[in-house]
């Protein structure tokens, strides 16, 4: 383990660290009014945070240093896995917000579309690199994965929960373009899309997926109804300003914006924190993003290299979506803010997941090291052969 220490990557190491721990403090600063309106301590959101946090910690160290490689050889147990808790959870599982999306277990849960985000990313970097050699050949390479992506995504559909299932929907498309696929498989892929869309459509509009973009996008129509929470919002990023109100100091968290602590944290941050705190997290932010696609240019395992893009994705569209829920880019569909809002299984996975990322750069830094070290001893053009052949020729 020491030996390895000097090839981690150090960014990729703390970002996630710094934003997860700031994350702590947030959920506090948002959570502690609500606490005690509960009944609670105002410790008690903070408490619970903390645990996960510890939990995730543990989660990131451990996957840091196992080889990446191991997830390929459990391919088949880590998907079927998946598989299997979606349909245990339409069973079993617990309805939060009109979604049959967690088990419990006494105090904790765990909402299984967490587990099946990062699982699809290996299942699709494993399979994709494994055929290299046939996604010329779209019944062989290119529609076997797609086939389990569509299982994945039905089943989060049917709890429903269309911000994870739009998420895992996104991550696919970035590794399967990135895969190398051939640009009329493509073409007949974004088509079957648009079909299936049209003909979804009109089964999924509901009154309560309407009433969630007339909130987007005019709420003001409904400033009691619909369109409350993100008024709310406005309110707080408005407030923040430049520098914002202060940490703690968020009048927004009184019982104005509902879910202060979880989907709306970045409200809070804006109004306790104003411009430069929102633009210090979207810019750790973005430094995983951007850290993660140059290790997956880097990696010159195929395997490795589409699991770093994956990971990376992920990051990037869940941070995209949840900012544009709370800006009124988008509809509000419950996707939490990585690293920063309150919630263990949120958390746990995006943790792993940096985790397996750093061991990715750790590998690929170490060959990198390596090759180094190799050049100048057998380099014909080294200092040293250089000069000899300048002496001999004298």
């Amino acid at each position: 383990m020491l030996k390895n220490w000097k090839h981690f990557d150090f960014t990729l190491m703390i970002t996630p660290i710094l934003l997860a721990g700031f994350g702590v403090v947030m959920v506090y600063s948002a959570s502690m009014v609500l606490a005690v309106v509960e009944g609670s301590n105002s410790n008690f959101y903070l408490n619970r945070q903390l645990v996960f946090f510890i939990v995730a910690l543990l989660g990131f160290v451990v996957t840091s240093f196992l080889p990446y490689q191991i997830y390929q050889r459990l391919m088949k147990i880590i998907i079927i896995s998946c598989i299997v808790l979606l349909v245990a959870v339409l069973f079993f599982g617990d309805t939060v917000n009109n979604a049959r999306s967690w088990f419990r277990f006494g105090p904790f849960s765990l909402q299984p579309a967490e587990v099946a985000k990062l699982g699809l990313i290996m299942y699709l970097a494993a399979i994709y690199s494994k055929k290299q050699a046939y996604l010329d050949q779209f019944s062989k390479g290119v529609l076997p994965p797609l086939i389990i992506t569509a299982i994945v995504l039905g089943l989060i559909m049917r709890q429903p929960d269309v911000g994870t299932a739009s998420i895992i929907f996104l991550m696919a498309c970035s590794v399967i373009f990135a895969s190398g696929i051939k640009w009329k498989h493509l073409s007949i892929l974004v088509f079957a899309g648009v079909l299936l869309l049209a003909f979804a459509i009109p089964n999924m509009v509901t009154e309560e997926r309407l009433s969630r973009f007339t909130g987007a996008y005019q709420p003001f129509n409904s400033p009691d109804l619909n369109g409350y929470q993100l008024i709310q919002s406005y309110v707080a990023i408005g407030v923040g300003g430049l520098t914002g109100e202060g940490l703690g100091q968020s009048i927004q968290k009184l019982g104005f914006l509902v879910e202060g602590h979880t989907d709306f944290i970045m409200a809070i941050i804006a109004e306790e924190l104003g411009f430069i705190g929102v633009a210090i997290v979207l810019g750790l932010l973005a430094t995983i993003v951007f850290r993660g696609l140059y290790i997956s240019r880097k990696c010159q395992d195929s395997f490795g290299s589409l699991l770093a893009l994956g990971i990376a994705s992920m990051v990037g569209i869940q941070t995209f979506i949840n900012l544009g829920a709370i800006s009124g880019v988008l509809p509000i569909t419950g996707v939490p803010l990585p690293f920063i809002s309150y919630g263990g299984s949120s958390l746990l996975f995006m943790m792993i997941a940096m985790g397996i990322l750093n061991n990715i750069a750790l590998q690929v830094n170490k060959k990198e090291n390596e090759r180094e070290e190799l050049v100048p001893k057998s380099s014909l053009f080294s200092k040293k052969s250089i000069n000899t052949y300048r002496g001999g020729k004298a």
